[in-house]
């Protein structure tokens, strides 16, 4: 293990200038436009995947954005076999002038790689693909079969995968699922999460008059969608922070004593938490913690809204529509289609006679619990504090990747949330950020697990 190690120290730059490449792909999958990024980026992939010493790779097309699948059975077949998951696509890059180094073209900074894709999730996944790449270059083999399978639409549902995964179970027969695609708690605290929130998604749109109208001459009598659009949102939440959809909280599993202390017992400070976010203090849920509130309570945000007219200066109007885009964080044993359907009707049922609504679901996924006592979570702990030097923590995330729990039902499998990023990297935001150390130290991390893997499933 020692020479697979060295392999990773003398070649940081190559593997610097290899994720750069991955990065300037454009790989927007919510994007029409971004269509042939998505490819061009997948291939790239592949041709990387390849040369890194794989040798069954492929570019697999599907209803949507097309899936990476590579895989080295060379172990034996009384061998384990781990199946490494991540996305290539990623998040629009807008707000576009918010960003100090254009979004496409990765720039380091202080220690830090900047860029669209950097921790989410890019970065994260090419990690394992550069562990596997220092065993092969030093041993010429892996020390447990590995498949790999890195999708190009996570970002927009994963709904190509969830289509693809329960029609090839065989081909995806694996004894754990590794996933880096979350955070850590802290710095200097690696954390296996062993919790992801669901998610349900939905756009509503209210019409009111047929067309934009001059403010002066019909302002006072005409209903103002805009405002009746801010009004509905209102009636979202009570005064103490919860959600009013009816029956929201039906199925929601409430944490023991014992989880509750473990995950408020982590070193949370408040104070650093708000300045970081420039903010001067913080809401939510009553009678739940900051670190509950963001990691194991169900929630209700406001995405985007758009009325009117909204570019620079200013035109007096009364605007026809308002539109909300709005996604619920899902905790167990909450489902995304039943929170869907309870959503849009309540939504509907606040709507004034006098006002249209266009409203529908978009993507989904349910809640995840992932085992804390599998194999392959002890495998990630020795890998974590081997290679950054500090011992890991359990935690939930509230964050969701939709697929995860289709993988665990579908393959029989545990996964492991073997996170490598912070909250603190911008993931969906301008400036987005991954840590060089936490890249370099998570291509070790991934070639330790893959050691210690085969030695823990003896």
């Amino acid at each position: 293990m020692k020479e697979v190690l060295g392999y990773i120290d003398d070649n940081n730059d190559k593997f610097l200038g290899e994720l750069v490449e991955f990065l300037k792909f454009p790989s927007v999958s919510t994007r029409e436009r971004n269509k042939k990024d998505v490819l061009d980026c997948a291939n790239w992939l592949k041709d990387n995947i390849i040369s890194s010493g794989f040798e069954t790779v492929e570019v697999i097309e599907t209803s949507g954005h097309p899936i990476v699948y590579a895989e080295w059975l060379g172990a034996g077949a009384d061998a384990p076999t781990v199946l490494i998951y991540g996305h290539y696509d990623v998040q629009p890059e807008d707000p576009i002038n918010l960003w100090k180094s254009p979004p496409f073209e990765p720039t380091v900074r202080d220690g830090k790689l900047y860029g669209r894709g950097t921790a989410d999730d890019k970065g994260q996944v090419f990690a394992h693909v550069k562990g596997a790449e220092s065993h092969f270059k030093k041993n010429g083999k892996l020390p447990v079969n590995v498949k790999l399978l890195i999708e190009g639409e996570e970002e927009s549902g994963s709904t190509a995968l969830m289509e693809f995964l329960p029609k090839n179970a065989d081909k995806l027969k694996c004894d754990t699922i590794l996933i880096s695609d979350t955070s850590w708690f802290a710095d200097e605290i690696p954390s296996i999460v062993y919790s992801l929130r669901g998610i349900a998604v939905i756009e509503m749109t209210l019409t009111g008059p047929n067309r934009d109208l001059h403010s002066g001459q019909y302002g006072g009598a005409v209903p103002n969608p805009a405002n009746e659009l801010c009004k509905l949102i209102a009636k979202l939440h009570d005064e103490d922070g919860k959600v009013t959809i009816k029956d929201f909280y039906t199925n929601v599993v409430e944490l023991g004593a014992e989880e509750t202390k473990a995950l408020e017992s982590l070193p949370f400070n408040e104070k650093d938490y708000t300045e970081e976010l420039g903010l001067n203090g913080l809401t939510g849920e009553k009678g739940y913690s900051t670190v509950l509130r963001a990691s194991s309570r169900p929630t209700l945000d406001i995405n985007g809204m758009f009325s009117g007219y909204t570019d620079e200066g200013h035109k007096s109007i009364i605007p026809s529509s308002a539109t909300a885009k709005i996604s619920m964080r899902l905790v167990p044993d909450q489902t995304w289609q039943e929170i869907t359907d309870k959503a849009i009707s309540h939504i509907k049922s606040l709507v004034p006679d006098f006002m249209h609504v266009e409203i529908h679901g978009h993507h989904g996924g349910n809640p995840v619990i992932a085992a804390i006592d599998s194999p392959g979570v002890k495998a990630a702990s020795i890998a974590l504090e081997t290679a950054f030097g500090f011992k890991s923590v359990n935690m939930r995330e509230g964050g969701s990747i939709p697929i995860v729990e289709m993988f665990q039902a579908e393959l029989k499998a545990p996964a492991v949330l073997m996170g490598l990023g912070l909250d603190g990297d911008n993931i969906h935001s301008p400036n987005e950020k991954f840590n060089l150390s936490h890249y370099f130290g998570g291509i070790k991390a991934s070639a330790l697990f893959l050691e210690e893997f085969a030695k823990v499933s003896k």
